[in-house]
């Protein structure tokens, strides 16, 4: 692996073989890898959150 500095920070996911399959079709049929349906699936969660219980505000 090499010693390089990512863009984005990297999350191993650890999820069962037929979740991961139904994941992937899914995201062939949206024209996405099955990583952007995963961060598309995160920013609706967190809009929804957001709108339920306000903006997260971070420090960072």
């Amino acid at each position: 692996m090499p010693n390089t500095k990512h863009r984005y920070p990297q999350y191993g996911l650890r999820i069962p073989k037929e979740t991961m399959n139904k994941l992937k079709y899914i995201a062939e049929y949206n024209g996405r890898s099955a990583n952007k349906e995963i961060e598309q699936l995160i920013l609706k969660h967190i809009r929804e959150w957001e709108s339920k219980h306000g903006t997260i505000s971070l420090d960072s």
